[in-house]
């Protein structure tokens, strides 16, 4: 009976059950960005569901705790940089192509600072994100063709990157700098400018 059931249940309705899903997903991923940005990982499951407009059980099909919602975003983030990784490899302007990258990170960390924070306690999962797009790899080919075209300084090593990135994030913070926030654009071309060959300083190892 549970074959015949199976068999006579409409295509259309199993197809719109999975579209159910996948918005019902979304609407948990966008939901859970918000209240992570604005409570951190304090953020409770009941508040999410409520703002994803879904019952608690439907939160917890998808996500069985914070910890894979979390997962999730950091993907989401990842993919992301990955993409823009990619784009500056292909640029045919070496240090365009590393500058773009920067960019681009820090326009995303400046745009969403408290889920950068809320990340940042997790940083297995940060480091999980990365290596599952390849990230390592990805700045070592950026980095290396800026410094192959004499723009991007000999001593840099790929790690420097996401080590940056992530001290702007940090120093971008409400407060951190003094009483008047600083724009994310001036503080990327400070950086760049340090970056560029061939420096007037040498780095310490």
């Amino acid at each position: 009976m549970a074959a015949e059931a199976t068999a006579e249940r409409p295509a259309g309705a199993e197809q719109s059950q999975r579209a159910d899903a996948r918005r019902n997903r979304k609407r948990i991923l966008e939901a859970s960005r918000e209240l992570f940005a604005e409570h951190g990982f304090d953020a409770q499951i009941d508040d999410i569901a409520r703002a994803a407009g879904v019952g608690v059980g439907t939160v917890y099909r998808h996500f069985p705790n914070k910890a894979d919602m979390l997962q999730a975003l950091i993907q989401e983030r990842f993919n992301g940089l990955a993409d823009a990784a990619h784009e500056g490899i292909e640029n045919p302007d070496a240090w365009e192509g590393f500058a773009g990258f920067m960019r681009y990170s820090a326009e995303v960390m400046a745009r969403d600072r408290s889920l950068s924070e809320a990340m940042f306690e997790r940083p297995e999962m940060m480091r999980a994100g990365a290596e599952g797009v390849g990230m390592p790899e990805l700045l070592t080919k950026l980095v290396g063709r800026a410094q192959a075209a004499g723009e991007l300084r000999e001593e840099m090593i790929w790690e420097d990157v996401p080590g940056l990135i992530c001290g702007m994030g940090r120093a971008l913070s409400k407060g951190v700098i003094g009483p008047h926030e600083m724009s994310w654009e001036r503080y990327l071309a400070i950086i760049l400018d340090g970056l560029r060959a061939p420096g007037t300083a040498t780095l310490p190892d």
